[in-house]
């Protein structure tokens, strides 16, 4: 976005400027309702403020965007034991990475934290996250590839729970939302979980790729 944005500062802050703002921003694929509500209370500052430079400009809409992003205390609520996260999302966006860095963290707290190795798909998957899980210092529960998902979730829940464990992160094959047997799957590790600990998973954590997009709302929904 900042790019696109050099030329526009160089100019007048009038009608134009604001119309060619707004395109901008929609090219960038933020959204309309987003966009013309950050251009609006730009808009509000920069008069309110009496904001006449480019660099002036510039750093009011920053502060625009930062505190529309700003939601809250969103973090995970763990307080279950073990509390159970389930990471899903479409294929490369970095599932097992969060995963790992997400353990690190939880052991750094004093938290024990096991690990279910449910993507069986991907030859490296398993592999991959054991690397993580090491660093981590974290347990992993596995299963041969090519094995029944929803029987490493249930069975990684059953260890947790029989060792006392604080946290289980459970990680999947990536999918698209739109396929329909994919997303079937993730019913029955979300079912078979259930009779284990009943209201697992506690939370779920869809990882996305930074260039997603509005696209991101159609995954969350689906």
């Amino acid at each position: 976005i900042g790019h696109s944005l050099d030329g526009l500062f160089a100019g007048e802050l009038d009608d134009d400027f604001y119309d060619e703002l707004e395109e901008t921003l929609i090219l960038s694929d933020m959204g309309m309702d987003t966009t013309l509500k950050a251009v609006e209370e730009l808009k509000s500052r920069v008069k309110g403020e009496k904001i006449k430079d480019e660099e002036g400009v510039r750093a009011c809409l920053r502060r625009v965007l930062q505190e529309m992003l700003a939601v809250g205390d969103q973090g995970l609520k763990l307080d279950t034991k073990p509390s159970v996260v389930l990471f899903i999302g479409v294929n490369g966006v970095g599932k097992t990475t969060t995963i790992g860095k997400l353990a690190h963290q939880l052991k750094e707290e004093g938290k024990t934290v096991l690990l279910a190795a449910a993507d069986t798909f991907r030859a490296a998957a398993i592999d991959q996250l054991q690397v993580w899980a090491d660093r981590a210092g974290a347990t992993m529960i596995r299963q041969e590839m090519g094995s029944d998902p929803a029987s490493v979730a249930y069975d990684t829940l059953r260890s947790a729970v029989a060792n006392g464990a604080d946290v289980v992160l459970i990680d999947t094959a990536g999918r698209l939302h739109n396929k329909v047997g994919l997303m079937n799957e993730l019913t029955k590790i979300r079912n078979v979980m259930a009779k284990v600990i009943p209201g697992a998973p506690h939370e779920v954590m869809l990882v996305l790729d930074g260039s997603t997009g509005q696209n991101a709302f159609e995954q969350a929904r689906q």
